[in-house]
């Protein structure tokens, strides 16, 4: 998967019309959760409690970065907590938009997008890190010769017309004495990496878990070049679990519920990974199955990685990130990073 295709919608929809449709109903029935259960009693019936319906929205098609969720479901771990949950792709509007409106419950963003959109004033949290460490970077086939970032120069970037990335890009560019402005940046469109890069580009920017993998299935070895290891302020969080600060406000067991259940499909994940690609294949047949698989192995021990317990986050990479973009003149004002993530719904560690 390019970066591109899982961010754009973050960076060019920023959801202002979607702020006036924060007092929908959040995309499940939690206020009516309890109604069910009261006539049941009332009644004298052993009837099984009736569940909440929760719609989580994803960032992009399915891939290895929602293993967790297909997991959770079909092992029956949302069932459990009382959660009846349907995973949807995001659509036209994305999926930030459908949580802030109240369409879906949930939804999967990634802190470049969030961030942008707290600053506009949209009621977006994250609550989960899915990936404790920034596993995207810029990728070039192994004839093109970028094994630095100074290697950029006199190379033609394929991207999405993002300022963001010619800024991600002289992060990394600066500390090793390259110039950004000897890039040349193009728009790709909906072109895929292996289609761009033999047609009319050098790199471009992917996560490696998907594209990556999958030029090695293909026998077509990459240079990668992480921004984690250039730039300490781009080891962010993509993806993440969004919801609203309506969500909970209102409904903050149900937000703990859905989350327990979550942690314990992308801990099946972590342990399991041959047997949660399969879950992932079984639930989207049209995925090559090959490719989750190595996905998957690659992927799993990365969801948790060095934090304590799986969706952690601190605040430093909140702020450091938020303080870089406003550096940059990317944001109109500083990011308050306390009020963008909460760890307070994790299970305890």
């Amino acid at each position: 998967m390019q970066v591109k295709k899982a961010l754009m919608l973050s960076f060019t929809c920023m959801l202002i019309l979607a702020i006036a449709g924060c007092g929908g109903n959040n995309g499940n029935t939690a206020g009516n959760k309890g109604t069910a259960a009261e006539s049941n009693t009332a009644a004298g019936t052993d009837a099984p409690k009736e569940l909440t319906k929760v719609k989580v929205a994803l960032d992009w098609t399915p891939n290895t970065n929602h293993t967790g969720l297909y997991v959770a479901k079909d092992l029956g771990y949302y069932a459990e907590e009382g959660l009846d949950v349907e995973i949807v792709q995001p659509g036209a509007a994305g999926s930030d938009t459908m949580v802030t409106s109240g369409e879906a419950a949930f939804g999967i963003s990634a802190q470049e997008g969030l961030t942008l959109a707290r600053l506009q004033g949209v009621p977006l949290v994250s609550i989960a890190a899915i990936i404790q460490h920034n596993t995207s970077g810029f990728a070039a086939p192994v004839d093109r010769n970028i094994k630095s970032p100074k290697d950029f120069e006199g190379k033609t970037y394929g991207g999405w017309g993002s300022p963001a990335e010619e800024a991600a890009m002289k992060a990394i560019m600066d500390p090793e004495g390259g110039d950004v402005k000897k890039v040349k940046f193009v728009s790709i469109g909906e072109a895929d990496y292996f289609t761009a890069v033999k047609r009319d580009i050098d790199f471009a920017w992917i996560f490696y878990a998907w594209t990556g993998i999958e030029a090695e299935l293909r026998g077509e070895p990459l240079n990668m070049l992480y921004l984690k290891d250039y730039a300490p302020q781009l080891d962010y969080y993509t993806p993440v679990l969004t919801t609203s600060e309506k969500q909970i406000t209102d409904h903050p067991d149900l937000v703990k519920a859905f989350l327990k259940a979550t942690s314990k499909g992308y801990q099946y994940a972590i342990d399991h990974p041959e047997e949660a690609a399969a879950t992932l294949s079984k639930a989207v047949p049209d995925l090559d199955a090959e490719l989750v698989l190595a996905s998957q192995k690659w992927l799993s021990p990365k969801y948790k990685d060095d934090a304590p317990r799986w969706g952690e986050q601190k605040t430093e990479v909140w702020q450091n990130y938020g303080d870089w973009m406003h550096g940059l003149k990317l944001l109109d004002k500083p990011l308050d990073a306390a009020s963008a993530f909460t760890n307070d719904f994790l299970p305890a560690e």
